[in-house]
């Protein structure tokens, strides 16, 4: 690091230069596409003559979560061109670490007691350890490359056009993105492209029982899986939006593999057990990502494969299903939620603490529940099926859906017919009884709750998860575990919200110009936290700290959902 001349993100690619006496040298690192594959080269980038290069590698095997559960490498063996490093008994992956024409040898010691900083911030445990396995080194000229990999594949062999190939994928993303894109407005989105490179970084590919290619959406990086709501949120932003609609087709079937009881799962656990249902919204959000793909590629076969297992859905819901989710025949209305269970996105607890129950009737679950049913009617008729008893509920809900307003307050409650009554805590949840296709509310409502939400909750970085004049509010997420997660949805800014809040802007006041302006700050963030992509929360007072996964996939595909949704209302009026 005393030698570090200068950082750059190319594509997807960083990049540091080291500079020391005569010498300039460059290291990149990249991922092979499609393989549990790590590169790292270094390059000579000027010199005066040969440079020998020393490097040391330090090898873990560590479960993210930093649970404490750390499984040391137990044997070091060479093999050709590197080594090979396994862990007794544990089924991990071994690790190979090879080397182009270079010089390596084993060492296989354990150093312990590393000291991790923002553990230590996180209230983690902050010290870890490492087996030291080997050192490698290779004398290269000005111009030459050293290259070096790190893989789990089962019998890995160094690309040596694999950057290249890196390169070129980035390049066809952004052309991908650009081939949909009016040509007027393909240059104001110059910062556009480099979420259009963060999108691939969370579709990865999950084999199922039926689809050997089946693909999944990772949640956010570093500490989470995929998880059914994530997922459905984020699946338009980041291949409808960038012209990846051959990959949000498997997406969509291998989700409809686990349904179960009418819902999806809220996650699939790290390790091989099965998944969790414990959601009341990310089905609900399911008819909406469908109802996108069928708008961008009108595919009716898939929604033809699809349909009857919507129809199971909403029988379900309507008869009832896990964790008293079921339609009230009084309102038409859907609730859910029993002690010591959390449904929606505002999830957290602390031990057996549900920190944010709202069980009942909550507002965003209603907004999907009646887009839902009017989706469905809509899919009724592309398939010429009668959709008419899709179309009378939907009605139905819509007049129940009025109850949520509170005239006392000029904006909605959050939640209804919860175990205290009715919940006015002003959240920023309402906004999608707005930013929805279908919406049951009449225009002045709407624009009512877009104005509370812009006056009250609305930063640059996003949508505060409580109003600041709320008792409860916290504008600091920081300190240990329970800490953080009893003030997650307590004040705790979300980015992913500025997506819907945009959206709701533009449908209320009809202000591309605006709605594009709420954009600017998020391109200012691509060079704040994880660089290249979105963060997925921020304090809730300022200087808005980004804090959380430093990438998360519901930020990133909202934002680019966002923002192709100002372009084409704007294409609109232009013509």
């Amino acid at each position: 690091f005393k030698n570090l001349a200068g950082f750059s993100l190319q594509g997807s690619v960083p990049c540091w230069q080291y500079a020391f006496s005569d010498v300039l040298l460059e290291k990149k690192i990249w991922m092979d596409y499609g393989f549990n594959t790590t590169y790292v080269s270094y390059t000579c980038i000027s010199g005066g003559g040969p440079l020998t290069l020393s490097a040391s590698a330090l090898v873990n095997n560590r479960v993210y979560h930093n649970t404490g559960e750390v499984h040391f490498p137990t044997h070091v063996q060479p093999v050709a061109n590197g080594l090979i490093i396994t862990t007794d008994g544990l089924g991990s992956q071994p690790l190979h670490l090879l080397l182009e024409d270079g010089e390596f040898n084993i060492v296989s010691e354990q150093y312990n007691n590393f000291l991790l900083k923002r553990e230590v911030d996180r209230g983690l445990n902050a010290t870890d350890s490492h087996v030291h396995a080997a050192n490698f080194s290779k004398t290269i000229n000005p111009g030459e490359t050293f290259i070096f990999l790190a893989s789990s594949e089962d019998a890995p062999v160094i690309n040596t056009s694999s950057l290249n190939d890196r390169v070129a994928r980035d390049n066809q993303l952004i052309q991908n993105w650009k081939n949909l894109q009016p040509a007027a407005f393909v240059e104001s989105g110059d910062w556009i492209h480099q979420l259009v490179l963060a999108a691939d970084q969370f579709i990865v590919k999950r084999s199922t029982d039926n689809q050997e290619n089946g693909k999944t959406i990772i949640a956010g990086y570093h500490w989470f899986g995929d998880w059914g709501r994530d997922t459905m949120i984020s699946l338009p932003g980041l291949t409808l939006c960038t012209g990846r609609h051959e990959e949000a087709k498997p997406v969509v079937e291998t989700f409809a593999e686990y349904i179960s009881q009418g819902m999806l799962p809220n996650r699939f656990p790290d390790s091989l057990s099965q998944p969790e249902y414990n959601t009341i919204d990310a089905t609900l959000w399911y008819f909406e990502a469908i109802r996108l793909y069928f708008s961008y590629t009108n595919d009716t076969d898939l929604l033809n494969n699809l349909f009857p297992k919507l129809e199971d859905i909403i029988n379900w819901h309507i008869n009832g299903t896990r964790y008293g989710i079921r339609v009230d025949p009084a309102d038409h209305l859907l609730r859910g939620g029993e002690p010591g269970v959390q449904l929606t996105w505002m999830d957290a607890r602390v031990g057996n603490t549900v920190i944010t129950p709202r069980t009942g009737k909550p507002i965003e679950v209603n907004a999907l529940w009646y887009n839902a049913l009017v989706t469905m009617q809509q899919f009724s008729t592309a398939l010429q099926k009668d959709g008419s008893k899709y179309a009378a509920m939907a009605e139905l809900t819509a007049r129940g859906f009025q109850r949520f307003w509170n005239s006392g307050k000029g904006y909605c409650f959050d939640v209804l017919d919860g175990p205290d009554g009715d919940e006015s805590l002003l959240r920023p949840n309402q906004i999608f009884a707005v930013s929805l296709p279908n919406c049951p509310l009449p225009a002045d409502m709407q624009k009512a709750i877009v104005d509370v939400c812009y006056q009250e909750l609305y930063t640059s970085h996003g949508l505060r998860s409580l109003a600041p004049f709320e008792a409860g509010y916290a504008g600091t997420y920081s300190g240990d575990s329970a800490h953080r997660d009893s003030v997650y949805h307590q004040g705790t800014v979300w980015s992913w919200l500025l997506g819907p809040f945009i959206s709701a802007h533009l449908k209320v006041y009809k202000d591309p110009a605006r709605a594009l302006g709420f954009l600017d700050p998020v391109r200012d963030h691509l060079l704040a936290a994880g660089l290249g992509t979105i963060s997925e929360i921020y304090d809730g007072d300022a200087p808005y700290r980004p804090e959380g996964c430093i990438a998360q996939a519901w930020s990133v595909g909202q934002i680019l959902y966002a923002w192709n949704e100002i372009m084409s209302y704007m294409k609109t009026v232009q013509q």
